[in-house]
């Protein structure tokens, strides 16, 4: 098995199974009709995605995949196209509480076998998300070290891109998060920099919310540094949320000025139609109507200092009790269709 997990309330984390083989290369899929063009059809299986495009492995037995493969199935061609687009892509897998070394080997060994890169996201910081939609993480400081342990662990000498902790970061500088945490969350977090780094083939980016959370950037440059972006490889943005890719990428060099030209990535999996314009902050990013893919990962951005487009965020994957979603993480097959028929 790759790895298995419990769910974050922005984003779950599924099951995978054995690899499978005789992967087809994917064919490209633009097109935003519910009925897609039979010769636009994507393969049941997912492919790996040129490596010229970037190293990310792509989940064979992703939520996503599993689904179109039902459909298929059944003769329902159509959603299983759309649901392939979401499949066709490198999404992050998020470690949770249990058995992070073998999560985190099951996904990098995975990858590597692929001859590709794991995208992993480590959150289980404690005092995680203000008791909020994600609530939960590690009981405590020495809990969470140990977690931590398991993981570097997992992951080894094999390759990874990992996003450290959403949210901890920007709930300091929003102040959800209770003073008396901010001393312990900035040594944790350095601490996890320092002993990710210390891996051979492992990059971290420190999460640093969104340019309609945490502004103007300033406000993110102190909690940066205090927790070791020094050492990291950069920032993330955008993850789970749905801010253009323009304003993400104006926000970021904004911010990589403040600390010495920093590099960035950002979470593009839900952007294409960019945010809710809508005065309840929640009605903005828990599970908004007529949101859609974004841009596919990739580390061709054409910008010297975004490192790459990732799908952190698992599409179809639900924010919350929200607007009939069910709850936070679990898979919601209408909206995953939604994203995908509004594609550009």
């Amino acid at each position: 098995m790759y790895g298995s997990h419990s769910g974050r309330a922005r984003v779950a984390l599924t099951t995978a199974g054995a690899a499978v083989g005789a992967l087809l290369l994917l064919s490209g899929c633009s097109s935003s009709s519910a009925e897609p063009p039979e010769e636009a059809a994507l393969p049941q299986t997912p492919a790996q995605q040129p490596k010229a495009k970037g190293p990310f492995w792509v989940n064979p037995e992703s939520t996503a995949a599993k689904r179109a493969a039902e459909l298929r199935k059944g003769g329902r061609s159509g959603p299983a196209d759309l649901l392939g687009r979401i499949a066709a892509q490198p999404v992050a897998e998020w470690i949770g509480p249990d058995d992070p070394e073998g999560q985190a080997r099951g996904f990098t060994e995975a990858a590597a076998k692929a001859d590709r890169v794991a995208v992993l996201v480590l959150y289980n910081i404690p005092h995680r998300d203000c008791g909020q939609y994600s609530q939960g993480g590690a009981s405590d400081g020495d809990a969470y070290r140990g977690w931590l342990d398991g993981a570097v662990r997992g992951i080894g000498d094999r390759g990874a891109t990992v996003i450290l902790e959403p949210d901890a970061l920007p709930h300091i500088s929003d102040g959800c998060t209770p003073h008396e945490h901010h001393e312990e969350r900035f040594a944790l977090l350095k601490e996890a920099v320092g002993r990710l780094k210390s891996l051979p083939h492992t990059k971290v980016y420190l999460d640093a919310g969104n340019p309609s959370w945490v502004t103007p950037p300033d406000r993110m440059e102190e909690p940066l540094r205090r927790a070791g972006i020094d050492r990291a490889d950069g920032f993330a943005l955008n993850v789970s949320n749905f801010q253009t890719t323009k304003a993400n990428k104006d926000y970021g060099h904004r911010l990589s000025q403040l600390l010495g030209g920093k590099h960035f990535v950002i979470d593009t999996s839900r952007n294409g139609n960019g945010p809710l314009r809508a005065a309840d902050h929640e009605k903005a990013w828990c599970n908004p109507g007529g949101r859609a893919l974004g841009e596919p990962p990739t580390t061709r951005t054409g910008d010297a200092k975004v490192d790459a487009y990732l799908w952190v965020k698992r599409p179809g994957e639900s924010d919350g009790t929200c607007k009939g979603g069910p709850d936070a993480g679990q898979w919601w097959e209408t909206y995953a269709l939604d994203l995908a028929r509004n594609a550009r």
